[in-house]
């Protein structure tokens, strides 16, 4: 069988993901996929947009991108989020998450 994989839409400017994560976890770090979402486990807890933030950084530096390029569309105070990730195209994304796979 096959691992999961994380569900990947290329948009005009680049690409957008589910994110499922999981706040004030004893370090940020990618945990795996959930149901094509990709899990994340942030350090930071969920109070005045810490774990957003957490989050933004941790997939910039994952992506290779300025953390300006990572915006949180949906999603901004629940654990679901939708992620669009300027800047950077499907395939390279999706080789950068698979590497980063547990």
């Amino acid at each position: 069988m096959a691992a999961p994989e994380v569900v990947l839409t290329e948009r005009a400017d680049g690409v957008r993901l589910a994110v499922v994560v999981s706040p004030r976890s004893s370090r940020s770090a990618v945990t795996g996929v959930r149901e094509g979402a990709l899990a994340v486990a942030l350090h930071a807890p969920p109070v005045e947009g810490a774990a957003n933030e957490e989050l933004v950084a941790l997939l910039a530096r994952l992506c290779g991108v300025p953390k300006r390029a990572v915006r949180v569309v949906s999603g901004a105070t629940g654990r679901r989020k939708l992620v669009d990730i300027a800047g950077v195209e499907r395939a390279t994304l999706a080789a950068r998450l698979a590497g980063a796979l547990p």
